[in-house]
């Protein structure tokens, strides 16, 4: 898998905070702590890009993916891209990659995954539409036109 052609499907990054207890006794992140990872980096998403409302409207998350590719250790820098790739009515896939970065400043893959969120109404505890003006904004910022369904 070619790094430099996966990351140029994204535009979104943040940096991943690893914490000592992060890691399991072979001194690499457990399996446990990577949707922990991409939780930090689709907060981090949604409060930057999507300026998601949560007062008005929940999200849970239906369903998660990883695929590990290579431990990630205590003293690795390592960045999370995010984006959007599928929107439905209420439901929509966001892809995460993790990488580290190396002493030469390249990126060297860690993981890769996906989670599907649900829009959620508080009043009904019920699935309800994608609000407008985050469906806009995660159209527009991560160029998903074609993948709607």
């Amino acid at each position: 898998m070619d790094i430099k052609e996966v990351l140029k499907k994204f535009k979104y990054k943040t940096e991943i905070p690893i914490r000592f207890s992060d890691m399991d006794m072979f001194g690499h992140a457990n399996n446990a702590v990577y949707l922990t990872y991409f939780e930090q980096a689709r907060s981090n998403y949604w409060k930057d890009i999507i300026k998601w409302d949560w007062k008005k409207t929940g999200i849970i998350v239906a369903k998660a993916e990883v695929n590990y590719i290579k431990p990630i250790v205590l003293d690795e820098q390592i960045i999370a891209y995010v984006k959007t790739s599928r929107l439905g009515n209420s439901s929509w896939d966001i892809e995460y990659v993790l990488v580290c970065i190396n002493e030469d400043e390249t990126e060297s893959l860690r993981t890769h995954g996906k989670s599907v969120q649900v829009a959620i109404d508080y009043q009904t505890n019920k699935p309800t539409p994608i609000p407008a003006e985050e469906r806009y904004l995660m159209k527009n910022y991560d160029d998903i036109w074609l993948n709607e369904v």
